[in-house]
């Protein structure tokens, strides 16, 4: 009989957000998975200096910014709310 191999049944929790390369926007999640997006799909983001992306905080599963008022929830990461909405 074979494990069940992959990440099933787990909630995907924000570890740690970073700005590895010009446009692009890193998640690490507790899991150890990292998912890299375009920062252009989040204009909140988009408009922050590099200085203002570093003074990044968790909310709830989410996250923001000091000078931001988005807070950027995992469904917007993954593009699945059915599965993965902060809110029932």
């Amino acid at each position: 009989m074979y494990a069940i191999e992959g990440y099933w049944n787990v909630v995907p929790r924000i570890k740690e957000v970073s700005f590895p390369a010009r446009g692009k926007m890193q998640i690490l999640l507790q899991d150890g998975r990292i998912i890299v997006v375009a920062v252009s799909k989040f204009p909140s983001v988009q408009k922050l200096s590099m200085a203002q992306r570093k003074k990044w905080y968790l909310i709830g599963n989410g996250f923001s910014f000091d000078d931001c008022s988005e807070v950027i929830h995992i469904e917007q990461i993954l593009g699945n709310f059915a599965n993965y909405a902060h809110e029932a």
